[in-house]
């Protein structure tokens, strides 16, 4: 059989046809309105994507949870009051034959001060001690809480299946709070959801379970997981096979492959990130290769019969076609790439030899560049500026989209107060 090329479609097991092999991976717009609401900069920016040729686009950190979000602005799906919205943000993203999942997520511990007024996680455990200026140490979560998160995500899905879109994904990735459950670091329970690789991975069982319940097994659910979180005594290789393993049994319907934490930002910055704190240390073969995480991709693809699509590092059109040909995995995810050229998808499509022109944004201070936060700052910006109907921009400075993101958070947690005062 030959290989499959880039604008091959691409079939799931459930029947779904995804019309190419470019998947635009979950992005953190904070387009939402100051009361977390969907406004008409997110149909906007999606139908910029849809017609940059994207085959399937993923919604990023869409929060279950009003009160629990990770970033001004977010977008909160816990009801219906947006529906009409929301349904006009599906149809813009498959206005050109491409699909959309609603990726949903709560923050746990992983909330920055002054956006949630009480963070919460599986344990009571700090983040380390230079980044404690920015993130609370969270309480841990009791039983009934644990039981409405995960009533909460189903509903969340069910309204997404209402409202047009093809599909949800777990965030389980990146240090939020399914990734806290996961990780024996973050999760140091005693009882049924903690302790052995079984237990930590319940959470995310139960997750899985209530959301296909709610929304039946034609409609499509995947999961956004870490190779691992790099961090010592954290989430590892062996246990995302283990994890990986029981959604496949599940029937999950895809795993998008990713790493990192807050604190050791795998996903923002490259796989070795993180070094400095990790366990588990990159290999020479993999630093060689584009995306950052195809080679645990590749010890997946052999424990499990689930597609796979592997997120970071892609940065040319070779690339993307070699980890393609290699089997490792079925979708590539772009994500920086498609925040400055969302038309990339088309070029590479009619033949161009595709460089991207994503570059590392500093800011000159050294805390600051070492988090995810910044990067994640700049990037959020070129998406507004594509919600306004404008061109990303490639000249800004970080500093600047720091300022920026400063300015929207402290407003954030003026209004958050104000809220407690008059409830």
């Amino acid at each position: 059989m030959s290989s499959p090329k880039l604008g091959d479609a691409f079939t799931l097991k459930n029947g779904t046809v995804i019309k190419n092999r470019f998947a635009k991976s979950a992005l953190s717009e904070t387009l939402g309105s100051v009361d977390l609401r969907v406004t008409e900069a997110l149909p906007r920016l999606y139908q910029r994507w849809a017609e940059g040729g994207v085959g399937l686009s993923f919604t990023g950190n869409v929060m279950i949870d009003r009160n629990n979000i990770g970033e001004p602005n977010n977008v909160v799906v816990e009801d219906e009051r947006d529906m009409p919205m929301l349904k006009r943000w599906a149809a813009a993203a498959k206005s050109q034959g491409g699909q959309i999942w609603m990726q949903l997520n709560h923050p746990g511990k992983q909330t920055p001060k002054g956006l949630s007024p009480d963070p919460v996680s599986p344990s009571a455990i700090p983040f380390r001690k230079e980044m404690q200026a920015f993130f609370a140490t969270p309480r841990a979560l009791r039983e009934d809480e644990i039981q409405d998160i995960i009533q909460r995500f189903a509903t969340s899905a069910k309204i997404a299946k209402d409202a047009g879109f093809d599909g949800v994904q777990i965030h389980g990735a990146h240090g939020y709070l399914v990734s806290q459950f996961l990780s024996p670091h973050h999760n140091q329970r005693t009882d049924q959801w903690g302790g052995s690789a079984e237990n930590r991975m319940r959470f995310v069982v139960e997750v899985y379970k209530a959301m296909r319940a709610a929304c039946g097994n034609d409609f499509n659910i995947g999961i956004k997981m870490n190779s691992a979180d790099f961090q010592r005594g954290g989430f590892g290789e062996d246990d995302a096979v283990i994890v990986a393993s029981r959604l496949a049994e599940l029937g999950i319907d895809l795993i998008e492959v990713s790493g990192g934490t807050y604190e050791s930002p795998a996903m923002a910055q490259g796989k070795d990130a993180g070094k400095s704190s990790s366990a588990e240390q990159p290999k020479a073969s993999t630093i060689a290769r584009e995306a950052y995480f195809l080679e645990f991709a590749e010890t997946l693809r052999k424990a499990v019969d689930v597609p796979l699509m592997v997120t970071g590092g892609f940065r040319t059109s070779e690339g993307m076609s070699k980890a393609l040909e290699s089997g490792a995995c079925d979708l590539v995810g772009l994500g920086r790439s498609l925040c400055v050229e969302p038309d990339l998808v088309n070029r590479i499509l009619t033949g161009e030899d595709f460089t991207s022109v994503v570059r590392p944004i500093k800011t000159g201070v050294k805390m600051i560049d070492k988090m995810a936060l910044m990067e994640v700052s700049w990037y959020e910006r070129q998406l507004h500026r594509m919600g306004k109907g404008k061109a990303p921009r490639r000249q800004d400075q970080g500093f600047w989209s720091l300022l920026d993101v400063l300015a929207v958070m402290i407003s954030r947690s003026i209004l958050n107060r104000v809220q407690r005062l008059r409830a």
